[in-house]
This record gives C-alpha cells, structure tokens and sequence, in this order.
C-alpha cells in the first residue's frame, strides 16, 4: 500500500492545477489548493492503476463515463462537526405521525442492512420491504412536492469542494454522468438545484422517483424500487435527466445506447456495495474511486484492495478533478 498527501505526486499528470477547472475564466484559489493538499489518499497496486489510466486516455472522452453514488460521495460526509443528512433522511413529509413511523423503520431494518448474519438473499428482500414500506408511507401520509423543498432548505447537506468543477469540466467534454442512488430523485434533483444553483445537461440520475398529481400531491412512484443491494446499471432504464416539477428537461432523453458504448468507466462511491454500480455494464477498463469517511483503521484493508484509490477521512473532489484532467487529455498535451 502506497500513501500520499497529493493524488499529483503519484499518477502521471501534465496539468497545472490553476486550469483543472474548465471555465476558462477561473482558477483556484490557494485556499482550495490548500485544501486539496490536506486530503490523503492510498493506492493498492500503482502500477495497475497507471496502465488503466494510460487506457483510458488513449481511448479518449468520446468512451469516458462517469458513475456515481450520492450521499457521502457526491455529499459531505460532515459538515460544521455534525453528519451529513442523506437526501433520504432529510426529508420532512409534514406529518409528524408519518415522519416517525419512517424513523421507526429505519431504526428497525438498518442494523439488518449490515448485519454479518444474514445472507444477501435475505437481505435483499428485508431491504425491498424497507424501501416499500417506507415509499407507502410517504403517500399515506400526504407528502406534497413544496415539504421537499422546504426539506432540503432546511437540511445539513452539502457537497464534497470540487464538485462544480468535475460537472463543469465532464460537461464541456461531453462525458456522462450518472448518479446512482437509493434515495429519493426528485430530492437529489432539489439538492442540485439549491446548493449548486444549476443544472448540467450531461447529468442524469438512477434513483427512486415520485409521481405527483396536478396538485402536487404525491400517488405513486415509477418503475422498479432501486434499494442499497440492487443499484446498478441493470437499473439504467430508470436514468432520466435532470428535470423540473412541470415536466421541462435539461439535455438529452435517449443517450442510453450511447451510455452502453462508453466502454471505460470511472466509478465514485463510499461504501463497497458502490462498485456493483457498474454491474451490468461490458466495460473494458475501470478505475473505482472510495471516499473512506469514517472508521479508517477498521476499514482501510477492505476500502485498499476493493478501490484502486481511497480517500481518507472525508476529502474534497479536486483530487479526482486532477485524476479525470488527465483521463481526458492527449498523449501531447
């Protein structure tokens, strides 16, 4: 196992770091260089992941896609000395009767999800009737499309520094990103919105999305329930693009095929399970990326030989800007 304070000392990079962001205009301040020094990583096998970088640029963007978890990976693991809500947890329905019946599940059916005991089969379904319960009560209960506004105004979470600057720089080469989740779609899409402030047209999401009707009220949910142990790309006819509450859609509807033909895969995730997220897809080359946010000693040795990098203790995205800069550059430049 390899440490270091800086992903640039190790991968082979020709990219200053003022140009990592791909607005032109800009550059980073010393505090987030700073901040990107701070943030240790560990590599298991440095030459493999040299070859796969090599290979991945030599293919170059036009095979380049990007798959992503969402909360703790997109999102803070903490934030102000307190942890970070999920874009599940933070959802405040309006109906406190309703709002504690769905912490009482969780209560109930979260130590199963990691209980050593059970086997996957079973946890598999404990985890469908979990979802399924938890989705029922969300329309018994009244849920109306403003409380998730008003939810996510009102909650702890924010995302990773450097996030804007993977979007914005995938964005103008092109590169898909999808953002697998067993949330909530139209919360995460809320989230987008609110503390990013706009939209990416190369962004789409694979989660779990509501249906309301014409008067915001919430009726059902559309196509199949994705939950912790079933996120992956057997799910990619649920991708949809960012869109708004009247219907509008930013980018493309159709791009699935083109997904499927982007044979190199660049995986952002914080827990193992993440990397069956690209299960279903015949990719020829990928690099997984770990954000190890807690519980470093007990789970460093897993994290090490699972990812082929791992970062520690809740780091920033600009370590994977600098990685994705030179995934995307020619052998020239």
């Amino acid at each position: 196992m390899t440490s270091h304070s800086l992903l640039h000392t190790s991968l082979p990079s020709r990219i200053n770091r003022t140009v990592w962001c791909c607005n032109k205009n800009s550059s980073y301040t010393s505090s987030r260089v700073e901040m990107e020094k701070a943030d240790s990583f560990v590599v298991d096998d440095q030459e493999l992941l040299d070859k796969k970088i090599s290979s991945i640029r030599n293919a170059g963007p036009a095979k380049l896609q990007v798959i992503a978890d969402f909360d703790a990976t997109l999102t803070r693991y903490w934030i102000n000395g307190r942890r970070g809500q999920s874009s599940h947890g933070l959802l405040q329905q309006g109906n406190p009767e309703f709002d504690v019946k769905r912490h009482k599940l969780h209560e109930y059916y979260h130590p199963l999800e990691f209980s050593p005991t059970i086997s996957i089969e079973e946890k598999t379904k404990l985890m469908e009737e979990w979802w399924e319960k938890s989705h029922g009560l969300l329309i018994e209960g009244g849920l109306i499309y403003s409380a998730i506004k008003e939810s996510v105004s009102n909650a702890t979470i924010a995302f990773r520094e450097g996030v804007v600057e993977l979007f914005e720089y995938l964005e103008e080469r092109d590169v898909p990103v999808l953002i697998f989740s067993a949330g909530l779609a139209d919360i995460i899409e809320e989230v987008l919105k609110q503390k990013l402030h706009r939209s990416f047209k190369n962004v789409r999401i694979v989660s779990n999305r509501m249906v309301f009707d014409n008067d915001g009220h919430l009726v059902s949910f559309k196509g199949k329930t994705i939950h912790v142990l079933n996120k992956n790309e057997h799910a990619l006819d649920m991708a949809a693009p960012i869109h708004d509450q009247s219907g509008g859609i930013d980018g493309p509807t159709d791009d699935t095929a083109s997904v499927e033909q982007r044979t190199n895969v660049l995986l952002l995730g914080d827990h193992i399970g993440d990397l069956g997220m690209s299960d279903g897809l015949n990719y020829e080359n990928r690099i997984a990326v770990g954000f190890l946010n807690d519980n470093i000693e007990k789970s460093i040795s897993g994290y090490q030989k699972s990812f082929d990098i791992v970062y520690l203790n809740d780091a920033s995205m600009l370590g994977v800007v600098d990685l994705v800069s030179q995934l995307c550059s020619s052998g020239g430049d």
